[in-house]
């Protein structure tokens, strides 16, 4: 019966994940099935009523209903699922799911004392009333959310086969309204957990979390120049400093391996490309004085940068093997190309374009060749664009009224939404894994 189950969402989940992600989740075999028998893509619509104290069986409080709607949100997050609304059925566990329309729904009770809970997630797929899987957790209260976003990445392993999105996080720049200084925040994906990192008191730009998740690079200019900082997000005291050339020390791009980065220095007088380790000593100069050259990313393996340069007049993108130091030519339409991203597992750039006066959110592949393709089309900015860890989604800065603020959407531009609710403008969003 589980097999049969787990088929069952797969099948379902498959077709809508293909064209969102354009990654196949599933066998040729089971596709083809699914293909034949599906006549709609639609997203995978949950119940998620209010949790049950154990020993009052009743529902309800804010504290029944905040924990049934922290956890609706962080499945809704990833894009492939619909929550249908908790008041429609008055947040019963009884409800009847069938005739809500619902194809899975999770019952969630718990137990409380002053300082720790105990609570009990089970998935339930409601086409047969089975369970498909159940988890029991404790700790200390502080620890709730946490548990909640450990059920809904074992949820999205259990219909997808990959693990969703809630251990990860989300490193910023914010300006409050009226301030000129920046600093970097860092949070989990729904806004609840924000951190301060910096708190230089000047301007931050910038920030670049290396591969092991735990350490997050940043540019400021508190020192009067523009030197790069290193901190371990393990602690909140100190940070180190990285590279402290006269002139610019901008936006590293880290090896996947983590054991070095490309920083564009200035101190020779032209703004180059400069391979450095991680104690911040220059291995190799990349670009030599042809136009200014920053913004660099690696492709998954490390063979390859792209970079932004405006070499040939307007800023472009461009592709470097990083045995041979050649260098090519890889945008061609619009104004002005920047900013981009290699997708951690493909080879698609994710790029802004300025487009009629307009920055616009393309993706393309490495090939010189192939197509661009254009995700957002609204008449405001869209800039900063960056992969999610798992490659599905893109968060971004757009031009939100008269601030900017971080949004996110699927990979083929499905499914755009605000991230934070925060006064001032929200910059230069990035995303990893959390290991810390």
């Amino acid at each position: 019966m589980r097999k049969r189950t787990q088929t069952l969402c797969t099948l379902l989940l498959a077709l809508f994940i293909l064209g969102i992600t354009g990654t196949p989740v599933i066998s040729a075999q089971e596709r083809v099935y699914l293909e034949l028998g599906s006549t709609q893509v639609r997203k995978i619509r949950f119940a998620v009523p209010w949790f049950i104290h154990k020993r009052k069986q009743v529902s309800g409080t804010p504290f029944d209903r905040n924990l049934a709607d922290t956890l609706a949100k962080a499945l809704k997050f990833h894009g492939i699922i619909e929550i249908i609304p908790a008041a429609s059925y008055n947040g019963s566990q009884t409800a009847d799911w069938q005739q809500l329309g619902a194809d899975f729904t999770i019952l969630g009770s718990y137990e409380k004392t002053a300082d720790t809970i105990a609570m009990d997630l089970r998935l339930f797929d409601v086409s047969n009333n089975k369970m498909i899987t159940g988890k029991a957790y404790n700790g200390t209260k502080s620890q709730t959310r946490e548990m909640l976003f450990r059920f809904c990445d074992l949820v999205l392993k259990e219909l997808t086969g990959q693990g969703g999105l809630c251990k990860t996080q989300i490193a910023f720049v914010s300006q409050k309204p009226g301030q000129l200084k920046k600093e970097v925040f860092v949070t989990d994906i729904l806004g609840r957990d924000m951190r301060q990192v910096t708190r230089h008191k000047s301007l931050v730009v910038s920030p670049r979390f290396h591969p092991d998740g735990r350490h997050l690079t940043y540019t400021s200019y508190h020192s009067g120049n523009q030197n790069l900082y290193v901190t371990d997000l393990g602690q909140n005291k100190i940070t180190h400093l990285l590279s402290q050339r006269r002139g610019m020390n901008l936006a590293p791009a880290w090896t996947p391996d983590g054991k070095t980065f490309i920083l564009t220095l200035s101190y020779k007088g032209n703004p180059d490309l400069f391979i450095l380790n991680r104690q911040g000593q220059i291995i190799k100069q990349a670009t030599k004085n042809m136009g200014i050259n920053v913004s660099a990313s690696y492709s998954p393996d490390g063979s390859k940068i792209v970079f932004v340069s405006d070499r040939r007049g307007a800023p472009q993108l461009y592709i470097m093997d990083m045995q041979t130091g050649k260098s090519q030519r890889l945008t061609y339409s619009g104004s002005e190309n920047a900013e981009p991203d290699w997708h951690p597992k493909e080879d698609l750039i994710v790029y802004s374009s300025l487009q009629n006066g307009v920055y616009q959110i393309f993706t393309k592949s490495s090939d010189p060749e192939s197509k661009p393709r254009q995700l957002t089309k609204d008449l405001s900015h869209h800039e900063s664009p960056s992969w999610s860890p798992d490659g599905n989604q893109i968060i971004f800065t757009k031009q939100d009224g008269k601030n900017r603020k971080l949004y996110a959407m699927m990979k083929n531009g499905s499914f755009q939404r605000r991230l934070f609710n925060i006064p001032g403008n929200q910059t230069y969003g990035r995303w990893a894994e959390k290991n810390y």
